[in-house]
């Protein structure tokens, strides 16, 4: 351990594993089966526990509290259940992280470039990709899946088993309780889905013509009082293929908890 910088008041169990540039702050608590890459920064009166496994560069602030016990009551502390973080996370002030659950797969997982503001929760099994974004108290119940890029509102609530696609925005205070579509804005309680996600859409540098075809998808597939199946026939015999329409026809027909329509 090269460079390691530990306060005086936080307890470090000797099976801990700490890369170089670690810091841990005053009253922390890192357990035994605990993994810290290069440069993690934990902050003051945070619990990392499990096992957990945090990539180089993370920042966890005030009183987070990662890998602590899945909240499920067919949970056993003798489970051999995981947390896998990326790199690059910035984990804000109280979040709660829980591994995976033997029946969900035994992991959950964190990809990279992630921002997890404040007091947001992320249970059981869930799988978030990367570089997206949980506002203040933003809550994902178990098994929720979020697509790269993905964004939840403050105090939103994601049910189980739902998906957030690539690109999606869903606003603050919405109940999510089926698929969120990628490239789509969702907004309400329950939330459904209002237009495309033109913003992010830019802001990704994705090309003025496939935004266009989106466009078109989306007015297909939420307002043209087809069903799904007959609406997805349609986008792909009526607007020019590329990767984008293609996931969305993907998600669309792979989805068990519907779309929020």
């Amino acid at each position: 351990m090269e460079n390691v910088n530990i306060h005086k008041t936080a307890v470090i169990h000797p099976g801990a594993q700490l890369s170089s540039g670690v810091s841990v702050g005053p009253y922390s608590v890192v357990e035994g089966d605990v993994s810290l890459g290069d440069n993690v920064r934990i902050g003051s009166h945070c619990f990392i526990t499990g096992q957990t496994t945090i990539g180089r560069n993370c920042k966890i602030y005030t009183g987070a509290v990662i890998g602590s016990a899945p909240q499920d009551k067919k949970h056993s502390a003798d489970d051999n259940v995981f947390l896998n973080i990326g790199e690059n996370n910035v984990i804000r002030e109280y979040v709660t992280i829980n591994p995976g659950t033997v029946e969900g797969g035994s992991k959950t997982v964190v990809g990279s470039g992630n921002l997890i503001m404040a007091y947001s929760h992320i249970a059981h099994d869930c799988v978030v990709g990367n570089n997206c974004i949980m506002a203040n108290g933003a809550t994902l119940g178990g098994h929720v899946t979020l697509e790269d890029n993905a964004m939840i509102g403050g105090l939103s609530a994601v049910h189980q088993f739902v998906r957030l696609g690539r690109l999606a925005i869903v606003g603050g205070c919405s109940k999510v309780v089926q698929d969120v579509p990628p490239f789509s804005t969702c907004d309400g309680h329950p939330a459904k889905v209002i237009t495309t996600n033109v913003v992010g859409l830019r802001r990704a540098q994705i090309p003025e013509e496939t935004i266009n075809r989106l466009k078109k998808a989306f007015k297909i597939l939420f307002h043209s009082g087809l069903s799904k199946t007959t609406a997805l026939e349609r986008i792909a015999k009526e607007i020019d293929s590329c990767p984008e329409i293609e996931h969305l026809i993907f998600f669309a027909k792979t989805s068990e908890r519907g779309l929020c329509r």
